[in-house]
């Protein structure tokens, strides 16, 4: 089965770390990145196999449901991208979280 990457783009931090925690909690996924786009705008990447990264990104939307104040901005699972991609955006694994990968 091939690698998916799943984002959530929220509104505050406390938003990001819930959905952050839901992900990785409900699936077996790696967080790949999380980082903060303007004006308390947040994204939450990780990656895995397709049908594992679909249910984190549905774990980590009911997550931000729970957050006083959260709000979802957007999200969106790439199923099997190119490998191009990981040298041009911040997709990739790095060496931080090598040691965690699935």
């Amino acid at each position: 089965m091939g690698m998916a990457v799943g984002m959530i783009e929220v509104l505050g931090f406390p938003s990001a770390l819930e959905a952050a925690d839901s992900m990785v909690k409900a699936a077996r996924v790696t967080l790949v990145r999380y980082e903060k786009i303007t004006r308390g705008y947040w994204t939450v990447i990780v990656r895995g196999d397709v049908s594992e990264v679909q249910a984190a990104v549905a774990a980590g939307i009911e997550g931000v449901k729970k957050v006083p104040g959260g709000e979802l901005l957007s999200h969106h699972i790439i199923a099997r991208p190119h490998e191009n991609l990981d040298f041009v955006l911040p997709i990739g694994f790095t060496p931080e979280v090598e040691q965690f990968r699935m």
